[in-house]
């Protein structure tokens, strides 16, 4: 898993980049303006913030929000760790986070009476149990699903979990939460079209002709 983002106005000069999810025992270190996150129990490693983060990569200036980061930006950053005495532990991730899947099942969750839970195909014919609280689910539909790893548009980062004791393994999204341009500004999935293909990649940004 990799995540990077960097926001400037809020955080400085610092790209944060997220490699596991929070734990109760975490701490941190720093080294030669690279801070190091790690669980305490294990001394994984969760994260790094890089400071003075454009002199390493100059295009973040062009950024605000979560940033894409390409072989060469992990190869300068891990570069930074090597001469930081840390050990290089940033891996490209070329795996798309947002991607069409096709709802297969829905049945009712046990202890809710809005959520469902669902079998949702995505790519490489994987299946994945995805609790929704879509007033619209349904069988048979396309959708876009945020897979574990996700950034959401506001931030939110998408990780397994439990809704009501039962796991979900990603999220299925409403053009509001994927703030796609005219998108109904209510709850309830976005159903793509049939000419959308199950397992490809989905891109909030490029799906304008969406809602006309």
């Amino acid at each position: 898993m990799l995540i990077a983002s960097y926001n400037p106005s809020q955080m400085g000069d610092i790209l944060v980049v997220i490699l596991g999810e929070d734990v109760k025992n975490q701490a941190e270190a720093e080294k030669n303006n690279v801070v190091r996150i790690y669980n305490q129990d294990n001394n994984e490693t969760i994260g790094f913030n890089f400071l003075n983060a454009s002199k390493i990569l100059p295009t973040l200036a062009q950024h605000n929000g979560q940033v894409i980061l390409s072989a060469e930006d992990v190869a300068k950053l891990n570069q930074v760790l090597e001469e930081s005495d840390l050990e290089q532990e940033i891996q490209l991730d070329k795996d798309s986070k947002f991607v069409v899947g096709y709802v297969k099942t829905v049945k009712p969750h046990p202890k809710s009476d809005h959520l469902k839970i669902t079998e949702t195909v995505v790519d490489n014919d994987n299946t994945l149990q995805i609790v929704s609280s879509s007033p619209n689910m349904q069988e048979n539909i396309k959708v876009v699903v945020a897979k574990v790893g996700a950034m959401m548009p506001n931030g939110l980062i998408i990780w397994p979990g439990e809704l009501k004791g039962e796991p979900s393994n990603g999220m299925i999204c409403s053009g509001r939460e994927l703030k796609i341009p005219n998108a109904p500004q209510k709850p309830g999935a976005l159903i793509l079209p049939d000419s959308y293909q199950v397992g490809d990649a989905f891109n909030p940004k490029a799906a304008t002709d969406l809602f006309v």
